[in-house]
């Protein structure tokens, strides 16, 4: 048991070492950016495909809202798709 704690405590020694000279030479700039990518590249329009296809779902099973739902999820799917794009022109407006 306490060589099994030593190799696991070794093992997080060793992976503490690798990463933290990656995570030093990070800039918040960087990071910021590498956030903005991932959302507006890949959580937004895989969001906006998921609300759509529970929209469809709620039309297609009858329910009263369906309407509804579809005017949302065709107004986040605009928004969902559309963020880069929104995101370019307001930091060009505000340059």
């Amino acid at each position: 048991m306490k060589n099994k704690n030593l190799i696991e405590l070794f093992i997080l020694c060793l992976l503490a070492i690798l990463i933290t000279p990656c995570l030093a030479h990070a800039g918040l700039e960087t990071s910021l950016v590498a956030i903005k990518s991932k959302l507006t590249i890949v959580i937004l329009p895989l969001l906006s495909v998921i609300g759509i296809a529970l929209a469809g779902t709620s039309f297609f099973t009858g329910n009263p809202n369906a309407k509804q739902h579809i005017a949302y999820a065709v107004i986040g799917s605009i928004i969902g798709f559309g963020a880069q794009g929104i995101v370019d022109f307001i930091s060009q407006t505000v340059r």
